[in-house]
């Protein structure tokens, strides 16, 4: 048995690496996600204060810190018993489509259009932004401004871009100004023809890519994400929804307190990151999808108007139900458009400059569960506290943690297909590496490569010798 490794996998929000098994022929036998990095917040926060855990877990990751202040926070709602007031709500939702925007333009523009631009068997010495900024200088402004509006609608409304301390348990504490209401709604314009014209671009270009499409991650699994009464999408409130392979809604409306009756967690012998499942099938069986993917799988429509229209081409291009996993980046800027179009609804809303943000109580109960949409998918935070508020357990559910059975099935179908054992070529590798960055994995923080192969990878005998080798 030889074994292939690819360490680490560049262009991700964090570390990890994957192990290629090689038969006696050369063949693709067997592949391994190894997430390498532990870093403890559930066990570390234990004696903390409750209303500490939305400024602690939201240390986690500096690429998407506003999804853990929003579930960390909601899940102190729940030990003090509180309904939040609206105008809280409303300015809690409008902070996380700022997230969304933001952190979907990375993902898009600044981690996978060196792939989808420049090609996966592109030079990579300039397969990265950089390269994309030379090559197509449009595009590549696109995604700055882009994700520069997104941050700004997070600096607008919480003062600070990373890691702000504005949402607080019973709401935010501080109202939104009318002056940031009408810098942010004047933004909006530019930020809506940016991602009109960047899927107007991408689906021009998606049937170059058919044979990537039909072997990444292009599997059945089952899809999770959050949905209101009416089966709408939702990232801030709502309840689960899961579906079948075939698109069958098989539990619908899960609130948050009952996420464990559906939810199983395992541990991976080669991984720190757990393996959620859906409990009535079991484990493995019960793989699913969350995240762009999984939400444009599982939702009725979107509720936007521009966004509903993307949303149905999507389904009316690709069917009922889309199993490629390349497909995340197609709706990933489906989203991105639905983030702009709900922040003008919200800006809209006549509750939006209220004064009324935060409603204030004690510990009124001893267990809390926060739940939301992070931009990869469902984010969940459970606390459990004593009399005295302090944690006496914690349990987050991170949404790259939702993904983990079906990335590695995604890892193994791609190298199957492209990687042959007998000759090392960097481009089969890099697909392999980028059906991860196709699901936008947050592994808690970032990587990066520039100007040289973004990988190490070992060609090792039976014996355990070096037969070929390509590092940076």
């Amino acid at each position: 048995m030889k074994r292939i490794t690819i360490d680490a996998v560049t262009r991700i929000e964090g570390h990890a690496k994957i192990s290629i098994q090689l038969d006696d022929g050369g063949q693709v036998a067997g592949t391994q996600l190894h997430i390498t990095q532990v870093r403890g917040f559930e066990k570390f926060t234990e004696g903390r204060p409750y209303y500490e855990m939305p400024s602690i877990t939201a240390r986690i990751c500096g690429i998407c810190p506003v999804s853990h202040l929003l579930a960390s926070s909601r899940a102190c709602d729940a030990i003090m018993s509180v309904r939040i007031p609206e105008t809280a709500a409303l300015l809690r939702e409008l902070l996380h489509c700022g997230q969304f925007v933001q952190s979907h333009a990375l993902s898009f523009f600044h981690l996978s259009s060196p792939d989808l631009l420049l090609g996966f068997d592109s030079d990579p010495a300039i397969r990265n932004v950089l390269g994309v900024l030379q090559k197509f200088p449009e595009i590549a402004r696109d995604g700055i401004a882009l994700r520069k509006f997104g941050q700004e609608v997070i600096s607008g409304l919480a003062k600070e871009r990373i890691h702000p301390s504005w949402t607080v348990p019973g709401g935010v504490n501080a109202p939104l100004q009318p002056a940031v209401r009408d810098k942010i709604l004047a933004g909006l314009p530019e930020a809506k023809t940016i991602v009109r014209r960047t899927l107007k671009f991408f689906k021009g270009v998606l049937d170059q890519f058919k044979e990537e499409i039909e072997n990444f991650g292009n599997l059945p699994t089952m899809y999770a994400g959050l949905v209101d009464a009416a089966g709408k999408l939702q990232l801030y409130d709502g309840g689960i929804r899961f579906k079948d392979a075939e698109g069958r809604i098989v539990a619908d409306h899960i609130p948050a307190s009952d996420y464990h009756k559906y939810i199983g967690e395992a541990t991976l012998a080669n991984s720190y990151l757990k393996a959620p499942y859906y409990m009535p099938i079991g484990f493995p069986e019960g793989a699913y999808r969350v995240g762009p993917l999984g939400r444009m799988n599982t939702a009725k429509s979107c509720g936007t108007p521009l966004a509903d229209v993307e949303f149905a081409e999507f389904h009316q291009r690709l069917g009922k139900v889309v199993p490629s996993s390349f497909h995340f980046h197609y709706a990933r800027l489906i989203e991105a458009l639905y983030g702009v179009e709900r922040m003008e609804a919200l800006l809209n809303d006549s509750a939006i400059l209220g004064k009324q943000i935060r409603a204030h109580a004690g510990v009124n109960s001893l267990e809390g569960v926060g739940m939301i949409e992070a931009p990869r998918g469902i984010l969940i935070h459970h606390y459990k506290v004593n009399e005295e508020g302090a944690i006496t357990w914690a349990n987050l559910i991170v949404a790259t943690g939702h993904n983990n059975l079906a990335i590695n099935r995604s890892i193994e179908q791609v190298a199957k297909h492209f990687v042959d054992g007998k000759h090392l070529q960097e481009g089969m590798l890099n697909r392999v590496s980028a059906i991860v960055r196709a699901y936008d994995p947050c592994f808690s923080c970032s990587t990066h490569a520039s100007g040289q192969v973004p990988l190490h990878i070992q060609l090792l005998g039976p014996e355990g010798v070096v037969l070929d080798e390509l590092k940076s």
